[in-house]
């Protein structure tokens, strides 16, 4: 009897703690650590090239990175019951119609890459609502899932189960014409798409419904591509790098038809590759890549991962997929545990979302899909990036809080 009140005075001391989940918050402090030092390292060419400060990018990243493990701290200590669904459709309300304002924002408040709006001007910063809107836009669809898709029946017929999915399809649709036409960054797009059908998944729809979503999405991109000649000619930039692997493997009479001759490999992808091959297994120690020093111009933003191998090699670059993946891995772990289906969508959501653009960018720099834009998580260079990434698992933090109060809670059951 003794053993077993003193087991209960025990648990009720950790269920009143509800301590959040620290080794994660940890793993993306790491990260976040990493890329302040790398934001020094790669830039050298970059601020003398604009007449920077050497330390200009350096001290820019190291205050957003404190910011944003300050901010996961602070959200880490939050109730998400009073948190998550208020940050969660705030994001989805105010950055969706931020994304429709942004065309029509005089030039003197917007910053304009590859020909569209992407950037709004703030004081001191600018900033891009699309990373944020990806976080609301998760919210809701876990949010709206729990309503009215999870407990709907399984075996409906196709027209009905499109009925029931017509409202997500139809804003999918709406962020599609704004983020892929309007800011023409097909990249989100894609990373949006695939949480949204990973998310159906989750929410117990049928195969037919899968099978419908692949048509229609492989048609969509199609049409995306075709629509826009940048697109089409990073495709074929790509292509001519990777043609004669792939054609090496397919029948000789497809050959003529499908060999590009006339366009040289992707600039910048080829410095990637060698920046990747000068790295060895060690690295050349930081500070002391090369290919940063006016090849590789986006060496500190899109390349990061490029610079960041050259300079501490394939060695350094297999401890930050480990740290990656160690994070995604504790937040699906934070999914599977959690009880609130609100909650296990969302936390689900983040992690695709921190995978997906991971595998993204570094496929991209590799050659092995052509490349997209996107950001690394917690490496790129950038504030928008980061203090959304860092908002996404500040949430999860308060959320692993729940899970905990969960886990002590059946353990007092069982006693």
């Amino acid at each position: 009897m003794y053993f077993n009140k003193t087991n209960i005075k025990s648990i009720n001391n950790n269920l009143n703690k509800n301590e959040a989940d620290y080794t994660l918050f940890i793993l993306v402090s790491l990260l976040i650590i990493i890329s302040i030092i790398f934001s020094y390292s790669l830039t050298i060419y970059t601020v003398e090239y604009f007449g920077y400060n050497q330390f200009h990018f350096f001290i820019r990243q190291s205050l957003v990175g404190i910011v944003s493990i300050l901010l996961m701290w602070f959200l880490s200590q939050r109730d998400p019951d009073k948190t998550v669904e208020k940050i969660g459709m705030t994001f989805f309300i105010i950055f969706f119609l931020l994304m429709i304002a942004m065309p029509f924002l005089p030039a003197s408040l917007v910053t304009a890459s590859g020909g569209a709006n992407r950037w709004i001007r703030l004081p001191g910063f600018s900033l891009s609502p699309v990373e944020f809107f990806k976080i609301g836009f998760i919210y809701f669809l876990s949010w709206s899932f729990h309503r009215k898709v999870i407990y709907q029946p399984k075996k409906l017929g196709l027209v009905d189960e499109v009925l029931l999915l017509a409202p997500y399809f139809l804003t999918f649709f709406v962020v599609v014409f704004i983020i892929a036409f309007l800011q023409k960054d097909l990249g989100q797009v894609v990373l949006l798409g695939v949480i949204l059908v990973v998310l159906l998944i989750f929410a117990n729809r049928s195969f037919k419904i899968f099978l419908a979503l692949g048509i229609i999405a492989l048609v969509g991109l199609v049409g995306l591509i075709v629509a826009a000649p940048h697109r089409i000619q990073r495709i074929h930039s790509w292509w001519a790098m990777v043609q004669d692997g792939i054609l090496s493997v397919l029948p000789s009479w497809a050959e003529p038809y499908l060999r590009i001759d006339e366009l040289p490999e992707p600039y910048q992808v080829s410095h990637s590759l060698n920046a990747i091959h000068n790295g060895g297994f060690f690295g050349q120690g930081i500070a002391l890549g090369d290919i940063k020093v006016g090849f590789l111009s986006e060496v500190h933003t899109d390349f990061v991962l490029a610079g960041i191998t050259e300079e501490i090699g394939l060695v350094g670059l297999f401890i930050i997929c480990t740290l990656i993946f160690s994070i995604v891995w504790r937040i699906f772990k934070i999914s599977r545990r959690v009880e609130n289906p609100i909650y296990h969508l969302f936390t689900l959501g983040i992690a695709l979302m921190i995978i997906i653009a991971f595998l993204i960018n570094s496929y991209g720099i590799s050659g092995m899909i052509p490349i997209k834009g996107i950001a690394v998580p917690f490496l790129s260079y950038g504030g928008s990036s980061m203090l959304a990434m860092a908002v996404s698992v500040g949430l999860v933090l308060s959320i692993s809080r729940v899970v905990k109060e969960e886990d002590v809670k059946k353990k007092v059951k069982n006693i």
